[in-house]
């Protein structure tokens, strides 16, 4: 839906530039969210948003729940919109230097730099903030600030959602360009594989043993893995077995997980790795247990939904080229959809993210930030 009046954002870069770096320097690993979490509570209380916690955070430990934070607009009768990240960062950005070359900020290569999420937290804080700034009329904006997503979901997945007064919005959360529309992701399930074999002492009686490392080699073997024919990813990704370097190691289990685009071809890839490995086990004389887990199950968003053809709109007033993925990769959007919201994950332009390569350009920031301007006014034009 157009804009009956085409809106220009016109950012301060270097503002935009100081305030990731900002969010990106407080250390918040997974489930130690606890010292951003107080600081984001007291900038949204500053700008005039109401802020509450779940108790999330107690079905793992964590430090704090996830927060839920609501702002009237100036136009309270229009449906809030919500724009949801996360607080945490897969690995520690304690003692964080930056360094910016040709317009992309890196680290020093010592940390993470943390752009997975803290970009999105930039966006949506300095959209906000432009917005209220230059007074222009908007809807209800909520803000869902999760944790522990980076270890499967955790947060969302253990979210208050009786908290939550918005139904639909957007989640900045892919390695794509600003300009990336997601609106496909996967389902996901892990699955354990537990090998019993027969362990022996290999000095005093090893043709009693029955190595479930060699079973294991032959389970490995056999099993689907890699990329497979209908977008069927599947991986086995933890190994775990034996007690010491004298013993015929008698137990091993493995860990993997499959990701789909349906339910369907989930299943029967969990099911063809259970057949493949029960059938590799059967000429060593050992057991097998299989377990699957369930990990979040997929999103599919029409393309003529209001969202995407809001978000299309956005990135046409603004002039960055716009495009659609389908992704196997597992964010909020997929609990958050799963729970009863209707939300879009989009493009804002971290690279390399998890490593210590990783990187953002500044032009991906300032991007993300008109986006969200535009995407709250495209909101409020929608329900006028």
């Amino acid at each position: 839906m157009k804009s009956k009046m085409p809106y220009k954002v016109h950012i301060d870069k270097e503002l935009v530039v100081r305030s990731f770096l900002e969010w990106a320097k407080i250390d918040a690993p997974s489930s130690k969210e606890g010292n951003i979490a107080k600081v984001i509570e007291q900038k949204l209380l500053n700008m005039g948003f109401t802020v509450q916690f779940d108790s999330a955070h107690e079905e793992f430990d964590g430090q704090v729940g996830n927060l839920i934070a609501h702002w009237p607009g100036t136009d309270p009768s229009i449906p809030p919109l919500f724009l949801s990240t996360h607080m945490d960062t897969v690995l520690p950005t304690a003692n964080l230097v930056p360094v910016i070359r040709d317009g992309v900020i890196y680290s020093d290569g010592t940390t993470i730099l943390g752009a997975d999420d803290r970009a999105a937290l930039t966006a949506y804080l300095q959209g906000i903030e432009y917005i209220q700034k230059h007074n222009i009329p908007c809807g209800p904006i909520e803000l869902i600030l999760t944790v522990c997503e980076q270890q499967g979901l955790k947060g969302a997945r253990y979210l208050d959602y009786s908290k939550v007064q918005s139904q639909f919005g957007y989640i900045f959360d892919s390695d794509g360009d600003v300009g990336q529309i997601i609106t496909r992701g996967p389902f996901s399930s892990k699955f354990h594989i537990e090998i019993l074999g027969k362990a022996s002492h290999i000095g005093l009686n090893p043709e009693d043993g029955v190595s479930a490392f060699l079973v294991g080699a032959d389970v490995l073997k056999a099993i689907p893995q890699g990329k497979l024919e209908g977008n069927v990813l599947a991986n086995v990704g933890i190994i775990e077995g034996g007690d010491l370097s004298s013993i015929i190691p008698g137990y091993l289990k493995m860990t993997g997980e499959v990701r789909a685009f349906t339910q369907e071809n989930l299943d029967n890839t969990l099911d063809d790795i259970y057949l493949k490995a029960s059938q590799a086990i059967q000429p060593h004389g050992a057991k097998l247990n299989y377990s699957i887990e369930k990990k979040y199950v997929g999103f599919n968003i029409d393309r003529n939904h209001l969202l995407v053809e809001n978000a299309i709109q956005s990135f046409v007033d603004e002039e960055i080229p716009y495009y659609f993925t389908e992704t196997l990769g597992g964010a909020d959007t997929n609990t958050l959809n799963e729970n009863g919201l209707t939300c879009i994950t989009l493009g804002n332009g971290f690279k390399n993210l998890h490593t210590f390569q990783e990187h953002i350009s500044i032009d991906n920031l300032v991007n993300a930030v008109k986006t969200t301007v535009q995407l709250i006014l495209k909101w409020r034009d929608s329900h006028q």
